[in-house]
């Protein structure tokens, strides 16, 4: 289970979980997609809207409080938004989740429980997180073994990386041992300017092989793509955007490979 995050809005953290899910997907591999974040971009990214669905995570989170309406997980699944991928879909109910748990003990673990009966259906479970480090947040980090950190190529992105870091340490030391960050993808990346270049020097100058090969441009194409309710891979499959998610996968793919072994 891999969960996509950063507490930065606008680093491409969406893009990178609904490309990398249709693109896993694409390759013949069970894979499951959480929309985790009150956004629901990630859902609105496959064509999808609140009147798609009666259920969503938040009615997940809610069934845990209201034991009178109990839900469990397989009827919140939309399946086969794509060949071989299913949905958890979000909606703005989501960002009252803090509030709903606030008095829930192991709050910090409730998602970690609610995957349990579906976990060993899917190749690839992939968190779509919002972008803070609230209960939502910490609930991915609890319940996965990897993180895809999406990193945008300007300043102000590395600002908030040492307090991302902080979390997932904190995360690891009292509540998921395993955890650990698989890539670092670097996104919007422009190679004519210094800037972009600098930020990636330091990247992988800190985190070294975390740091994946693949780098995902500044395009027109990944941005168009969500307005039309289909991931870039889908939208513009010859586009450089599309073809660096391919790319990302095959590596993606490739490291949880040798973890396996």
């Amino acid at each position: 289970m891999l969960a996509v995050v950063n507490q930065k809005g606008g680093v491409g953290k969406t893009t990178t979980a609904v490309n990398l899910s249709a693109g896993l997907a694409s390759c013949g591999e069970r894979t499951l997609l959480i929309d985790a974040d009150p956004q629901a971009n990630a859902t609105s990214g496959f064509g999808l809207s609140t009147n798609d669905y009666e259920h969503d995570l938040f009615s997940l989170f809610q069934s845990v409080i209201d034991l009178n309406e109990p839900i469990e997980v397989e009827q919140v699944i939309l399946p086969s938004v794509r060949p071989n991928l299913d949905l958890i879909p979000a909606s703005v109910d989501l960002a009252g989740t803090d509030l709903l748990l606030a008095s829930r003990i192991a709050r910090e673990t409730i998602l970690r429980s609610l995957l349990r009966p579906v976990r060993e259906r899917y190749r690839w479970i992939m968190i779509d997180t919002p972008p803070s480090l609230g209960l939502l947040t910490v609930n991915a980090l609890t319940a996965s073994e990897g993180l895809i950190v999406p990193l945008q190529c300007e300043y102000y992105a590395l600002e908030g990386l040492t307090q991302l870091m902080n979390t997932i340490d904190l995360v690891r030391q009292t509540l998921n041992p395993s955890l650990e960050v698989w890539k670092v993808v670097l996104t919007m990346y422009d190679g004519r300017t210094r800037l972009a270049e600098q930020v990636e020097s330091e990247v992988r100058k800190f985190f070294g092989t975390k740091v994946a090969q693949t780098v995902i441009p500044r395009n027109v194409r990944i941005g168009e793509s969500p307005s039309f309710g289909q991931p870039v891979l889908e939208y513009d499959p010859r586009s450089k955007g599309a073809v660096a998610y391919l790319q990302l996968v095959e590596e993606v793919r490739g490291y949880g490979a040798s973890r396996v072994r």
